[in-house]
């Protein structure tokens, strides 16, 4: 019913940028909540980043000040923009939405398994 497609990864160096897309399509309403998650082998998934319908964001503390979610609503697509990577940021990075408005990134990463749908990830590896 809804696809979601993640783009943007890839490998860069400590330091740097990367701006991950996920961009919606099939029934394209617009959830309350629109989650970037990310997992590294061998580590839970955890949420990172969440932005809600009215455009309010919520971060979880390890990347406060380098990522910033944004979302353009004519283009069905969220953002995450990634400045001053950090090798522990290499992860596989999923989008998710779910009809629920944003949490903390805790209890997000509590309710992933509730999210209504999810993207096939793009792979982001930051070396040192």
């Amino acid at each position: 019913q809804v696809q979601l497609v993640e783009s943007g990864g890839g490998s860069v160096q400590a330091g740097g940028s990367l701006r991950l897309s996920c961009a919606r399509s099939g029934y394209t309403y617009r959830p309350y909540c629109i989650v970037w998650f990310r997992q590294a082998p061998g580590k839970e998934r955890e949420g990172v980043a969440c932005i809600d319908s009215d455009g309010s964001t919520t971060y979880t503390d390890s990347v406060k000040g380098r990522f910033t979610i944004s979302e353009d609503n004519a283009k069905n697509t969220v953002y995450l923009q990634m400045n001053s990577l950090k090798p522990e940021d290499t992860a596989m990075y999923y989008c998710a939405v779910d009809g629920v408005r944003c949490q903390t990134m805790a209890t997000m990463t509590e309710y992933s398994y509730g999210m209504d749908y999810w993207g096939k990830g793009t792979l982001v590896t930051i070396s040192s």
